[in-house]
């Protein structure tokens, strides 16, 4: 266990310098000079006009960087609140249809209609499918009148597998010059990282870390199971239900500028409970701080493994996801 100061420390320098690295590496590597001088200029710390080069860096590299880090938290805290809520360790954003609704949006739109609202076409598409993926699983969950996290497993696959359908059927009946495109989104990337569609994602961290932190301690009492919380005076269907609408909420405006970046939201809630403890209150920080640092890390990899080409981001992190679940199957297999 380390102490949450300690941890919020070394967590800090370590996210800072892979922002540093992220600015940095890329087709091609800028000194750090350039790097500081750009963003300097950027945020008018300094006067002075930007060259091409200081372009690159402040209207490219570093919002991508940013957008990593801010997505990475979120998807470490929704992992954390989707496998408190469900208890199911294996629970993650993905498990739900929220990906797969998103996915199934920003694939109708570079098949069928295209651009028709410039830069947020595709993440309001994206953003709007989530919604309705989520939407229909409450909706299910609903009609059967019951909280039961297995039912709310169960419709959550039911309707992943229904909006897979409708990603390969558009897919196979669009556009064919597009299926590049519509793969690298749906394996992940932060190529449409810009300043415009930055403050989405920090309205999604805000909401799922803020409503989170705000109910730590009803989330600390689901893990003595629902019998006992309900008996403490906690609301264990209306939590369940509210935490999964906000998570929903959270991982649409994720996936509707990062596309489906899997695994994140599944090892980092395991990774944070090995340094911070179970208890929600540490636990969310420290999910957020080590989710910012793996997507960060992924995101350098994703351009430097095949320089000048870019692999998508989430064939990294389902590359170290599943490195991550060998080993804890491992692990915890040996005996004491």
């Amino acid at each position: 266990m380390v102490h949450m100061g300690r941890l919020l420390m070394l967590g800090a320098v370590v996210l800072t310098a892979l922002l540093l690295l992220s600015t940095i590496y890329g087709t091609t590597p800028i000194p750090v000079a350039d790097v500081i001088t750009a963003i300097a200029l950027g945020t008018g710390m300094t006067d002075g006009d930007m060259s091409p080069l200081h372009r690159i860096v402040f209207d490219l590299r570093l919002p991508r960087a940013l957008f990593a880090a801010v997505i990475g938290a979120g998807l470490g805290v929704v992992g954390v609140v989707l496998q408190t809520t469900t208890r199911n360790d294996l629970a993650d954003p993905f498990l739900f249809g929220l990906s797969s609704g998103a996915a199934a949006g920003a694939v109708l739109v570079i098949t069928v209609t295209g651009d028709v609202l410039g830069i947020w076409t595709l993440p309001l598409a994206a953003f709007c499918g989530g919604l309705i993926a989520s939407g229909i699983v409450l909706a299910l969950v609903q009609s059967l009148r019951t909280s039961a996290p297995e039912k709310l497993i169960l419709a959550g696959l039911a309707v992943s597998f229904l909006f897979s359908a409708v990603t390969n059927y558009l897919i196979f009946a669009g556009d064919s010059r597009a299926a590049h495109s519509v793969i690298f989104w749906m394996l992940g990337g932060l190529g449409l990282a810009r300043w415009e569609t930055f403050p989405l994602v920090l309205v999604g961290l805000a909401l799922i870390l803020g409503y989170a932190l705000y109910r730590s301690r009803w989330l600390d009492a689901l893990l003595t199971g629902d019998f006992t919380a309900a008996t403490l005076g906690i609301p264990v269907q209306g939590l369940r239900f509210r935490m999964f609408f906000v998570a929903a909420l959270a991982t649409a405006t994720f996936v509707s500028v990062a596309g489906v970046i899997g695994f994140v939201g599944l090892m980092v809630p395991h990774i944070a409970r090995g340094i911070a403890g179970t208890l929600h209150r540490n636990l969310l920080v420290a999910s957020a701080i080590v989710g910012a640092i793996l997507l960060t890390l992924s995101d350098i990899l994703s351009r430097l493994l095949l320089a000048p080409q870019e692999l998508p981001v989430g064939i990294v992190t389902t590359s170290i996801g599943s490195l991550f679940v060998f080993l804890y199957l491992f692990k915890s297999n040996r005996p004491d």
